[in-house]
């Protein structure tokens, strides 16, 4: 017997009923008399032991049994036992007989009549019980397809996760997610968790009969009538066998397993061939449960072309995308293989050499013209590389480092300087093109270049312009290059982290690269470029070292004669190279690297050098950038100025060119608003001749249309200027007349279109901005006047502060909490720093030593809790300039005497009273004046500071330098009494 069931899967496993899709797959008999199965009959192999005859599989459509028939049934049933459960259990039941069977879920596809299927059966219930009913003579099982879970797609579960949930179903659970049609398999074997079906006909569930195992109650289907001599049936099976034969042509998976059974598609009857053809195709089991649900043979028939027509369209694809990628693959290869013919026959012809030699060759033509002013040491180096590309191969990785090292020494400017320019007059003139203002540094650079002339050769230098944003760093470095006609090169080093990118890369590392210097001296061309090196106190510091120390060697005028950089590895001459570094504060530059740069501060600018500034450059670039004419607009002073005290207060101009940008915007949506609410001109115009003569010339394209008759007209020639009032008739008459001719002719020949009459048009209003209508242009002030009172009351000075984006006024309030014997106390507010908070606790105790000795009997400060603050709350304060300005406020409060109205101070205070020097004298002067400050008091230390000031910055300005505190007692009380 196993050898009968051995030899009859080898023929169905030679008739090639499996597919690529579907593992394991075999078709059982077809009808009794057809060839197909005499061809099984006559091959199959019947064991003399047990002298038995097995027919296999039923027929789905006419209900004829497998019958197993043999001398000895029970010997037979005993040996079958004992044996592999591999083995066929004999059985006399007919499939029919069958009206409660367990059902098995499938998890991926149905399982069609005529075809057998292994499934892994996990539950140990389930299986037993398939064990025992093959033990009862009753080998079949309901095998039902599992629907998807809710809410999800089938094509994007998992199929483990889809077993898993399957296992893990009981009893009606599992019933509700079983389809309701299935088919009834006979259980051929079992080994381990694995059981295989053979499918026999189509069942539907009607009832659950018990729930562990599942086991229901079913009804056999058969297929629905139909005429088998149907020209359709017969035509859609045709179409069925044609398009599986086209499958088989195009797709190799189908061919292998297949290809038996082309020769007898025809024997099979239309319910098989349509269960076939849905059976080995690769649709998803959603459209094959559809086939086998459908009991009409016709549209099963129809349903199966549709699935197999979608296999050829896949294989039609599959095919192209093939043939694609193998004419691509080809097409390189053919190109590659030609490209090497080439090369070979150049190189035997002596028209090409090989690219090392072509290489060198580059190489060496690239440093020929500067080889006389290359260092010896740098050609030295050159000639060992170039001969070692001679020895590498060119497919080797050191022959690409060796080819990019040669390509980076060969670029550099070995010895190529410009020619600078050394006229001080025109630097000057440049300079002041460019910027307005900023004296101090335009003298600076005419120094630099006035000693370069006397030389006859400028140094290298490292220039360190600081100063807030805005007040045009960047742009003066462009102006220093221009002036000097050097080459400008700007990289900026704001947050830059790697060491590598100024110091280079080891040729080691894969993808190496110099560091910016080497790369600046290839992009110029020269080695005297004008380097600016951008927000240098913006150095970043990570894992790949300090930049900043990197930075010495760079910006050391000592040492950067011989610069080296890791990639290079030889010296290079930046002796020469001008740098010019910005920052916005030079105390977050390291100590070490500030020590090698000349700091040139620019503080910024007054009201009276931005409005020169908005003026001359900002007004005149912007009205450009928005093509506006400028007869077309007027932007007053008193605007100007009520744009820079209430809008644009800081110390660069960024901001206030922002402003006027947006004042210009709004101004010519304005313009084109005004111009579209009227037809536009007729353009005509007087033009003057090259013999002095006025030409009128009309630029419409209606009369560029009209006839050359009525443009002659037009453009007559006016020979004095006394006929230019007749001019104006003319051009009107002339105008009405191609006006009334075009009009006729657009009627001939478009009646719809017509031209449109000359309407008289009104000139454009020009545009006027003053203080009055700015706010419509820019919105509301942002800033108000920074004098909080008119006249300051008791306890309350006006000092001076230092801010990154400038200077500002900064009043000092001093208040009593409460009074009683002994409860002198100081409370501090405003968001002060630790240096000011020292500072107030010093003012308090130099506060109590004035006013004893000042009014011995005055008990305030010992008997009194105060409260000083610093407003604005929200602004973090520190710093220690504030000293004087707090034990002024203090002083007032204890002797209830206010300060003048007209007057601040700063300076840091010691013990002792002594008043020590502060920075930032220009930024809090232009405080000063924005407040309308008329006195001021400084350090005497900060004297000359205030000397240097331009004469614009001082002016209607009285300072007072003291170098104790007992001096400003005097200016701020004792005037004031004097005043009373």
């Amino acid at each position: 017997m196993l050898k009968a069931l051995k030899s009859t899967s080898v023929q169905a496993r030679l008739l090639g009923f499996t597919t690529p899709f579907q593992s394991n797959l075999r078709y059982g008999s077809s009808q009794i008399n057809s060839p197909l199965l005499r061809v099984v009959n006559s091959n199959r192999v019947v064991n003399p032991n047990l002298n038995k005859r097995a027919y296999f599989c039923t027929d789905s459509s006419d209900g004829s049994t497998i019958v197993m028939e043999s001398k000895g049934v029970e010997e037979g049933a005993a040996e079958a036992d004992s044996k592999s459960s591999s083995a066929m259990v004999p059985t006399v039941f007919k499939p029919e007989d069958y009206l409660t069977v367990i059902a098995l879920p499938l998890p991926h596809r149905p399982l069609f009549p005529g075809f057998y299927m292994p499934i892994y059966v996990k539950d140990p219930k389930l299986l037993a019980a398939l064990v025992e009913s093959r033990k009862r003579h009753a080998p079949y099982a309901g095998a039902f397809l599992v629907k998807d879970e809710p809410g999800t797609e089938a094509s994007v579960t998992s199929g483990s996760d889809a077993e898993k949930s399957i296992y893990e179903l009981k009893g009606k659970e599992l019933l509700n997610r079983l389809h309701e049609v299935g088919t009834l398999a006979q259980i051929t074997s079992i080994q381990g968790d694995q059981v295989v079906l053979i499918g026999h006909r189509r069942l539907r569930i009607t009832e659950m009969v018990s729930e562990d195992p599942l086991t229901v109650k079913i009804d056999h289907l058969k297929d629905k009538p139909y005429n088998k001599d149907d020209d359709v049936i017969k035509a859609t099976s045709f179409e069925v066998i044609s398009t599986l034969r086209d499958v088989l042509k195009t797709s190799s998976l189908w061919r292998d397993h297949v290809q038996t059974y082309t020769q007898h598609i025809g024997d099979f009857n239309y319910p098989r061939l349509a269960d076939f053809g849905a059976a080995i195709s690769g649709a998803n089991k959603s459209q094959c449960q559809e086939v086998l649900e459908e009991l009409d043979v016709y549209k099963r028939l129809k349903l199966t072309l549709e699935l197999v027509k979608k296999e050829m369209e896949i294989s039609k694809i599959q095919e192209s995308i093939a043939k694609a990628i193998e004419e691509k693959i080809s097409g390189e290869q053919r190109r590659y293989l030609l490209n090497e013919q080439l090369k070979a026959i150049k190189k035997e012809l002596g028209l090409e050499a090989d690219d090392k030699t072509a290489l060198s060759a580059k190489f060496r033509e690239r440093l020929e013209p500067n080889k006389e002013k290359c260092p010896p040491h740098v050609l030295q180096v050159i000639e060992e590389e170039l001969t070692k590309l001679q020895l590498l191969e060119a497919s080797s990785s050191e022959f690409n480092v060796t080819r990019n090292y040669l390509d980076w020494l060969t670029a550099l400017p070995w010895g190529n300087y410009s020619d600078e320019n050394f006229d001080v007059i025109r630097a000057q003139k440049i300079l002041d093109e460019d910027h307005y203002g900023l004296s101090d540094v335009k003298e600076r650079i005419l120094e630099f270049i006035a000693v370069g002339k006397l030389r006859g050769s400028s140094q290298g230098k490292i220039i360190c312009l600081s100063g807030p944003p805005g007040v045009g760093k960047t742009s003066i470095g462009r102006s220093i290059a221009r002036a000097l006609n050097r080459k400008f090169y700007r990289f900026s080093v704001g947050g830059l982290s790697d060491v590598a990118e100024i110091k280079g890369h080891r040729r080691t590392y894969i993808g190496a690269m110099p560091g910016k210097m080497v790369q600046c001296l290839k992009s110029v061309g020269t080695a005297n470029p004008l380097v600016l090196i951008d927000e240098i106190d913006k150095l970043g510091r990570g894992h790949a070292g300090d930049p900043a120390s990197a930075m010495l060697e760079l910006l050391d005028p000592e040492q950067n004669a011989n610069f080296l950089d890791h990639y290079l590895d030889v010296p290079i001459d930046l002796s020469k190279v001008l740098f010019v570094c910005t920052a916005n504060v030079v105390e977050m530059i390291p100590n070490p690297l500030l020590d090698r740069m000349e700091i040139i501060s620019i503080a910024g600018y007054i009201t009276d050098e931005k409005t020169h500034i908005a003026r001359d450059y900002l007004e005149k670039a912007t009205r450009e950038a928005c093509g506006i004419n400028p007869k077309q607009v007027e932007v007053t002073d008193a605007a100007l100025l009520a744009l820079i005290e209430n809008y644009c207060r800081e110390a660069g101009v960024r901001n206030l060119q922002k402003h006027i940008e947006k004042i210009y915007r709004k101004i010519a949506l304005k313009l084109v608003r005004q111009g579209a609410t009227y037809d536009p001109p007729s353009a005509a115009k007087l033009e003057s001749g090259t013999d002095g003569t006025t030409v009128c010339v009309d630029a419409q394209a209606e009369v560029e249309s009209t006839d050359d008759s009525s443009v002659k007209k037009v453009q007559e020639v006016v020979s004095t200027a006394e006929e230019a009032e007749v001019v104006d008739v003319v051009l009107s008459d002339e105008k009405e007349k191609i006006s009334a001719d075009q009009v006729s002719d657009s009627v001939n020949h478009d009646e719809t279109k017509m031209e449109p009459e000359v309407e008289e048009t009104k000139p454009i209003e020009k545009v006027l901005v003053d203080d009055s209508n700015l706010s419509d242009f820019v919105g509301k002030p942002v800033f108000h006047a920074e004098r909080i009172y008119e006249n300051t009351p008791v306890g309350v000075v006006m000092g001076l502060a230092w801010t990154s984006m400038g200077g500002s006024t900064l009043y000092i309030e001093t208040t009593h909490v409460e009074q009683g014997e002994g409860k002198g106390a100081l409370q501090l507010t405003g968001q002060l720093g630790d240096v000011m908070k020292e500072s107030a606790q010093i003012a308090h105790t130099v506060s109590r030593a004035i006013l004893a000795a000042k009014e011995p009997e005055n008990s305030y400060f010992s008997n009194t809790k105060l409260h000083l603050h610093v407003p604005a709350g929200a602004t973090p304060k520190d710093g220690p300039s504030a000293g004087c300005t707090m034990i002024t406020s203090l002083l007032s409060l204890a002797m209830n005497k206010p300060v003048r109205k007209d007057i601040a101070m700063t300076g840091e205070v010691t013990l002792t009273g002594r008043i020590l020097p502060i920075g930032g004298v220009k930024e809090k002067t232009i405080a000063a004046r924005r407040s309308q400050v008329k006195t001021l008091i400084f350090p005497a230390a900060n004297k000359r500071d205030f000397d240097e000031l331009a004469s614009n910055v001082k002016e209607g300005l009285e300072a007072h330098f003291v170098e104790e505190y007992n001096q400003i007692f005097e200016l701020a009380f004792e005037n004031k009494e004097e005043e009373q």
